[in-house]
């Protein structure tokens, strides 16, 4: 069984705890189908831009991560803590109008109106425009900012992290306990009451798990990566190799990354939700004059390899001077990606494939076989479905590993004629449906719907890709490209790796499938503008945005 990362106690052999379902034992706490590809990045940036705290070390707000000596001394069974902002006010100022009607309680409509008249008696209108046209502009403003939950009660729904003052909590409306409630006085006061804020409904604990993964990273020794990345070829620098060093860099970019607009937009929202009116957030940022913390899950220590992909990808995003919402919709993507690396890492480690696991597979053991989007060659696309169905055997047979079987006997003995087989719900919410749920979000996956899986690149993620497998402003032959891909992520596009994905999947590999097999790819790459023809032999693939620290030079 994997040992976990901070190594706090668990309750494997309750169903009904936390850490009872069996993919969470194998993968940590927790990635779910439930939380979609926006809020794993809107959690995992409140939680690296919030107050933490582990035992009595605090962390402050604005560092990422905690200290190395803090990271590789971390007190045994002690939970990592956050102290994430509720953000009522701003939240009810720019999303209730949008909400639906019967979702609008009365106390929230009184306090909407009282809010408005607060902010435009701060208002100094200046020129032709009236108070009241500021405020609306305001609210359109931060309307447009919504990024997801449009179909919720406007306190579960989420902003565009584009800067720290719109990271929220999760804050769910308990509507059946509201019913009596009389005004915003009375619910505030009994916050915990009538709203809650630690179900994980919708921030469901899969960015805080990618944070985790990081911590778990950067306490490693810098022998070890650097072992790791000479024999998987990772094609990592000094700097992505260093703990030290990455933590620094990674602190750096994730916070330029979080403050990408401009600085009067975060102004105007922390005025609209704590300058109008303070009351709110004392009441739901704060139980008898300290912080309300969230306590965080855990992940598998085993993951750092991983993990070290991840961060090194999210410095390439970070370093890349371009657009700063398309850097949050790559964030998200990169999110998104290392859940289903993760899902099907841990998987190989556990399942049990003999030799064939490691024969014609990537560094961390597994292969996604791509084909192109049109689907063109019947034989690529049978490959391709071959592969999926593999992946999801993968991991279902992973979270069936004899010590997890045992764990859930031993749940069954304890709960006795109350019991329920957890395996329909793993599989389906945190297992290979999961991966294929998530794979499908990410257009990665076709069709949506129906028999015939395939994996498939879109623009957007080629785009991805490229930019987080090139460092900014350089360039790799195109094979390198494919190989460097092949081996941080699986992916297999030409005759070689297409050929090692059959010997994976565990059938007869073919001979040969052609040269031209993954022209494809490069004609993708041509369109995008990230392909540079030397000659009918050599192709170069090329990042072409430059670094922000070139540019501060």
């Amino acid at each position: 069984m994997p040992d976990p990362f901070p190594a706090i106690k668990r309750e494997l052999q309750r169903r009904r705890s936390e850490d009872g379902n069996p993919a969470i034992q194998l993968f940590g706490r927790r990635f779910i189908s439930d939380q979609t590809v926006p809020e794993l990045l809107s959690e995992f940036l409140l939680l690296a831009t919030s107050k933490k705290r582990i035992a009595k070390s605090i962390i402050d707000k604005g560092h990422v991560f905690p200290d190395i000596d803090v990271l590789k001394n971390w007190p045994p069974e002690t939970s990592l803590a956050y102290a994430p902002k509720s953000r009522l006010n701003l939240k009810l100022f720019a999303l209730i109008g949008a909400s639906k009607l019967e979702t609008r309680h009365k106390s929230h409509r009184d306090h909407y109106r009282e809010l408005l008249q607060r902010i435009q008696e701060r208002i100094i209108a200046s020129g032709s425009a009236g108070k009241e046209e500021i405020l609306k502009t305001l609210e359109n403003l931060f309307l447009g900012f919504q990024r997801v939950g449009g179909q919720r009660t406007w306190c579960a729904q989420s902003f565009l992290p584009i800067h720290p003052e719109m990271l929220a909590a999760e804050t769910l409306w308990n509507s059946t306990k509201a019913k009596k409630a009389e005004d915003w006085d009375e619910i505030t006061e009994r916050f915990n009451h009538f709203f809650t804020s630690n179900q994980h409904r919708f921030l469901a604990r899969g960015g805080e798990l990618l944070y985790l993964q990081l911590c778990n990273l950067l306490r490693q020794s810098s022998d070890i990566i650097r072992t790791w990345c000479k024999d998987v070829n990772a094609g990592l620098d000094e700097r992505e190799m260093t703990p030290a060093l990455l933590a620094d860099a990674l602190s750096e970019g994730l916070n330029k990354a979080v403050n990408s607009c401009p600085s009067t937009v975060g102004a105007l929202a922390k005025f609209i939700d704590t300058g109008a009116e303070l009351e709110t957030a004392k009441h739901t940022d704060y139980l008898d004059g300290e912080p309300r913390y969230v306590q965080c899950g855990w992940c598998p220590a085993e993951t750092w390899p991983e993990s070290l992909l991840f961060a090194a990808e999210l410095l390439h995003l970070c370093d890349a001077t371009i657009d700063p919402v398309e850097r949050i919709y790559l964030l998200e993507t990169a999110c998104a990606m290392q859940v289903l690396r993760s899902l099907c890492a841990q998987s190989a480690r556990y399942a049990d494939h003999g030799d064939i696991i490691r024969q014609g597979s990537g560094a961390l053991n597994y292969v996604w076989a791509f084909s192109d989007p049109e689907g063109r060659s019947d034989t690529i696309k049978r490959i391709s479905r071959r592969s999926v169905n593999s992946i999801q055997r993968l991991i279902q047979k992973a979270i069936r590993h004899p010590d997890i079987l045992k764990n859930i006997k031993e749940q069954k003995q304890r709960e006795g004629i109350s019991w329920k087989d957890p395996y329909k719900e793993a599989d389906r919410r945190y297992g290979h449906k999961l991966f294929l749920t998530l794979s499908k979000r990410l257009g990665m996956i076709v069709p949506r719907r129906g028999k015939g899986a395939r994996f498939v690149l879109t623009d957007h993620l080629l785009r991805y890709l490229v930019l987080t497998t090139i460092r900014p402003g350089e360039r790799m032959t195109y094979d390198t490209f494919k190989k460097q891909v092949f081996q941080r992520h699986g992916m297999a596009f030409d005759d070689e790796h297409l050929r090692g994905a059959c010997l994976w999947c565990g059938t007869r590999p073919l001979t040969t499938l052609g040269d031209n097999i993954d022209k494809w790819l490069s004609d993708m790459l041509s369109s995008a503008g990230m392909l540079v023809q030397l000659s009918d032999s050599c192709s170069m693939v090329e990042n072409p945005f430059t670094t922000g620290r070139e540019n501060q030079q």
